[in-house]
């Protein structure tokens, strides 16, 4: 049998955090590795217990989950955790300065058990996890303060397909809507996107997405 995804679960609020392991401990391909109420903690928990994921909430006390995901995923870091986001608002400004930091995803609170369970393994898969929808408000909106200078766009090294399919995943899109707006085969769509991460240094999708939005490729 394959072994479980341990989950390493940090929120400040007990109520939730006692939802989350009782969804996930009842999963039998899932595992609640740890919780804590701190991001200080979730960090020495996760060096200590080498979770597959860590369930980070935003606002914490003692160091938030910014700041946690970045000693954890950000750049730099030898060995990285895999850190899906939560959190209460889906225009918060602090999910994209995490999603900055090196997290590989975020849902919001309300997001049905379902939703959630899919996203903790997607992200433990090695995928990203982006709500369209909010990934388009969420960067949309502090596309401009991101945007850099102009004349420092690294863009040179892509195609023009390739360009197009970035833009796409950057709004969102999934290899499969990308596939069916490009008239490209699934395969074909997914070979494009692994040529991009590859070609710019980013990790995954998440990474993709910000750089779009930095490079200002969309408005």
């Amino acid at each position: 049998m394959t072994a479980p995804i341990r989950v390493l679960i940090c929120d400040d609020q007990v109520l939730v955090r006692t939802g989350l392991v009782t969804i996930i401990d009842a999963q039998p391909d899932l595992e609640v590795a740890g919780e804590c109420e701190d991001g200080g903690a979730a960090v020495e928990l996760a060096r200590q217990l080498r979770p597959d994921i860590v369930v980070m909430d935003v606002r914490m006390p003692v160091l938030d989950g910014i700041e946690a995901t970045r000693l954890l995923a950000g750049a730099g870091v030898q060995d990285p955790v895999k850190v899906l986001v939560v959190t209460t608002f889906n225009l918060d400004k602090y999910v994209y300065e995490a999603l900055r930091a090196g997290a590989s995803g975020f849902l919001l609170k309300d997001a049905p058990p379902a939703q959630l369970l899919n996203g903790i393994r997607t992200v433990a898969a090695g995928a990203a996890l982006l709500d369209p929808e909010v990934t388009r408000q969420l960067v949309g909106r502090y596309a401009a303060r991101i945007r850099p200078a102009e004349g420092t766009a690294h863009n040179g090294t892509l195609t023009p397909r390739e360009l197009e399919v970035l833009r796409l995943m950057a709004d969102g899109r999934s290899n499969s809507e990308i596939a069916a707006a490009l008239q490209l085969s699934q395969e074909t769509v997914k070979t494009f996107v692994s040529r991009i991460l590859t070609k710019l240094g980013l990790r995954d999708r998440v990474q993709a997405v910000v750089y779009a939005y930095r490079q200002g490729l969309v408005t």
